[in-house]
């Protein structure tokens, strides 16, 4: 064997141990917040700048930029209140759609007693339009949890107050719409 074949093999059966005793440079310690990219994670309620929202980037350092996040977030909250009603008022909207198309075919047809077996019809415009709005709820619904386990109490705080607003705004159409 040649001893430049050798090296190599040498080198390939050394560098695991080298790699192995090298540490990864992560501090066990459990005394401070978790060191992040550019913010850290305070494992309690806080007010103090710096926690990451959602993206390794989005970091609020300032009093403004905490401002902005708030009112964004408030924003937000009053958006997903907007959508469960605006779902809500859809719902009554093609139960009454799904009535009339049934009362047609039973008015259509004599045999009226194998039509009230049947679930409702599925209609692609309905269905998939259902689903598209329960999917970007649930998005939010997630996206909110993250912001609470930030443990950011002005973040908490944004997101709740702003549940309430939309809540106040739009609560009526999916009160009403479940009469």
């Amino acid at each position: 064997m040649s001893t430049s074949v050798i090296n190599l093999l040498a080198a390939l059966v050394i560098s695991p141990l080298l790699a192995f005793a090298h540490d990864n440079g992560m501090d066990m310690s459990m005394d401070g917040p978790m060191s992040l990219a550019e913010g850290h994670m305070t494992p309690y309620l806080h007010f103090t700048p710096g926690d990451m929202l959602w993206f390794l980037g989005w970091v609020p350092q300032s009093a403004g930029a905490m401002v902005g996040t708030c009112i964004g977030l408030f924003l937000l909250a009053i958006m997903e209140r907007w959508i469960a009603a605006c779902r809500s008022v859809m719902e009554v909207h093609w139960r009454k759609r799904v009535q009339i198309l049934i009362a047609n075919k039973l008015n259509a047809t004599s045999s009226s007693s194998s039509l009230f077996r049947n679930p409702e019809p599925f209609i692609p415009a309905y269905n998939i339009t259902r689903g598209v709005l329960h999917a970007v709820q649930a998005a939010l619904s997630f996206s909110f949890m993250l912001v609470v386990m930030t443990f950011q109490v002005s973040f908490i705080i944004a997101v709740c107050l702003g549940f309430g607003v939309g809540e106040a705004l739009f609560g009526r159409y999916a009160a009403h719409a479940h009469l």
